[in-house]
Formats: structure tokens, C-alpha cells, sequence
């Protein structure tokens, strides 16, 4: 009987010259029985050990070229922010001593717009400082107001299309949103019977002058239900004369409800919260639906309310720093006015 030939297998253990499993299994499936078991696991054991080290590598080095979101300390970019003069050992820093700020309780309802996104994807301390100093020179040349959703107001705006290169408009503020920059207000007025809504970058460049002709609160954080209720909650005159509120009053909360024509509405308010509705006179099953389709449990979900705010501290230290920009501003404008007073 004739013998079956011996086919030596030389392993080799470097990365760039690693022999192929598949030629051993080959061997092994015409009867070269001759290999040892162990040299076939040491040759598996080499190529998955070769494998795993060569992904380890790509996925290291990947994860160095990806760019990273909010790895900058804040003791970091303000040690890179010193001078060479403040790093200097014969050049003591002095401290700056700020005066001491009593910051009102509802300072935080007054400019929301100052407390950065909650979101962590868009977190970055270094975007949002210079954001709010943006903010703060903004408002050097424009004044804005106080004001809530439910407050009349108008705002003028630059357009090259109108007669005198701007335009006025007057409306209720139903919606009040965004963070830094991005901050916008919604107004709403019925002209000659067509609902109209203008959306306002609170910071945009157009924006000339912002003016509250009445100042107060409703019931609820949104007024999109206006589009579904009579004109009449809608309309407002552009001949709208300013309602006077004394210095020092609290903001008055008007509490009037709205009816609503009958459905088809653009939403189905029933499964929404709302304050300032009066009853909408619906089937039961509408009713029934809205609440197996609601979340009661949310009202006390801890984790939700944490992720959906900033932490306390930093809320309070923003919140006073915005009061004390908005105060030296105030009062920078004050002086302006008094010496051009002089001045007539």
C-alpha cells in the first residue's frame, strides 16, 4: 500500500507573514493526518490573535481621529486664555471684585433664553460664552423687553420691499422658543380675516425696535389653540394704544378661556393639558382615548426632569451674570439719555 506523503507546516507568528488556516484544513481533509492537533490550534490561535490585535489597532486610532464632543475643562481653557503677562511669577494676579448681585427669584422666566440647552449633544461651554456675549452686545443696540406668551407687542423690522424701508407688526406672542442665539418669538394677528403669524430671531440683525404694548401672562406656555378658536382672541389693531403697567407691579395673569369652533381642529387638544380652554364638549371616547394615551407618571419622573434641566449652580451663576450685563446696560442707557437731554 503506497504511503501518503508528509507536507511539513512551518508556522510563523509575524503579522505580515501569517500562513493560511485554510491551506492546514486542506491538508487535513485529503488525509494528511500527520499534523498535530496542537500545531493546527496554534496556528488558529496566531491568526484570530493576529486578527483581533490589527482591529484593536484600527479602532484605536479611529477613535483618536474622531472628533470629540466637550473634552475642554474649564480650568484648562482659562489657564490657555491668560496672557503671558498674568503667567508671569513677578506679576501677582489681582482679583476682580464684583459687587454682589441680588438676582430675582423669576430672573430665569424673564431671559430663558440665556440658560443654555439641557441636551448634552450640544453642550459646549466655550460655544455658549461667546453666544451670551453676543447676546450682550446685542442688546447694547436694541432694547428687549420683558415679555411672556400672552403679551401684545410690536416689532419693527427692516424690508427693503416696504415704503419707508421697514415694516410694523403687531400681534399676541403665542410661542417663545430656542436657547442663545437662536432665541425666537411667534406673534399672531387676524388681518382681513386670514390668520397671520410671524416668526422673529429675538437677536436677529433686521430687528430694529421691540415694543410691549401690554404686558402679561396666560395660562399656558403655548397658544397654538388660537389657530382653532374664534378671531376675535386673535385680533389686535395696529392703532393699538400702550397699556401703561406701574413700576414695580407684579405681571398680571390674564385668565381668559377660549372657545373653540367645533372640530376638524389642527390637533387633538383634548389629549393636551390646557388651562385656558374652556370645555370642549366631546364624545366620551374621546376622552376615554386621551387618557390611555397619556403619561401621568412623567409629572414625577426624577430623571426625566434632571435631563430636561442644567444643574442649579451653574443655572445661578449664568442667571447672575446676565442680571448684572442687563443692569450696567440699563444704566449705560439711562446716562446716554440724560446727557442728550442736556444736550437739547
Amino acid at each position: 500500500m503506497e504511503k501518503k506523503k508528509y507536507y511539513s507546516c512551518h508556522l510563523r507568528t509575524h503579522d505580515r507573514k501569517w500562513i493560511t488556516v485554510m491551506a492546514l484544513l486542506a491538508h487535513v481533509a485529503r488525509g494528511c493526518s500527520r499534523i498535530p492537533k496542537l500545531q493546527l490550534e496554534a496556528a488558529l490561535s496566531v491568526r484570530f490573535q493576529s486578527t483581533l490585535s490589527h482591529n484593536d489597532t484600527k479602532a484605536r486610532r479611529a477613535r483618536e481621529l474622531r472628533p470629540r464632543r466637550n473634552y475642554l475643562l474649564n480650568d484648562e481653557v482659562e489657564q490657555h486664555r491668560k496672557s503671558l503677562l498674568q503667567q508671569s511669577p513677578e506679576v501677582e494676579e489681582i482679583p476682580v471684585q464684583q459687587a454682589e448681585a441680588n438676582v430675582p427669584r423669576d430672573f430665569r422666566h424673564v431671559m430663558p433664553e440665556f440658560l443654555p440647552d439641557p441636551n448634552p449633544l450640544y453642550r459646549d461651554r466655550v460655544t455658549e460664552k461667546l453666544e451670551r456675549m453676543d447676546m450682550y452686545r446685542r442688546r447694547t443696540c436694541i432694547d428687549i423687553p420683558e415679555f411672556y406668551v400672552g403679551s401684545i407687542m410690536a416689532v419693527t423690522m427692516a424690508d427693503h420691499h416696504a415704503p419707508g424701508k421697514q415694516s410694523r407688526f403687531v400681534g399676541i406672542c403665542i410661542q417663545r422658543s430656542g436657547t442663545g442665539l437662536r432665541a425666537d418669538f411667534t406673534l399672531r394677528n387676524v388681518i382681513d380675516g386670514q390668520g397671520v403669524e410671524v416668526r422673529f430671531d429675538m437677536y436677529g440683525a433686521s430687528l430694529q425696535k421691540i415694543e410691549v404694548l401690554k404686558l402679561e401672562q396666560r395660562l399656558d406656555d403655548e397658544l397654538f389653540y388660537l389657530r382653532d378658536a374664534a378671531q376675535e382672541y386673535s385680533t389686535i389693531p395696529f392703532d393699538f394704544e400702550p397699556v401703561p403697567l406701574p413700576k414695580g407691579a407684579t405681571v398680571p395673569v390674564n385668565s381668559t378661556k377660549v372657545k373653540l369652533n367645533p372640530r376638524p381642529w389642527l390637533e387633538r387638544w383634548e389629549r393636551h393639558e390646557l388651562k385656558g380652554v374652556e370645555d370642549l364638549n366631546l364624545p366620551e371616547k374621546k376622552y376615554r382615548r386621551a387618557r390611555q394615551v397619556a403619561k401621568p407618571w412623567e409629572r414625577w419622573d426624577l430623571m426625566k426632569r434632571q435631563r430636561e434641566s442644567i444643574n442649579e449652580d451653574e443655572e445661578e451663576s449664568i442667571m447672575k451674570e446676565t442680571y448684572m450685563e442687563t443692569e450696567s446696560t440699563r444704566r449705560a442707557r439711562g446716562r446716554q439719555k440724560a446727557s442728550l437731554k442736556k444736550t437739547r
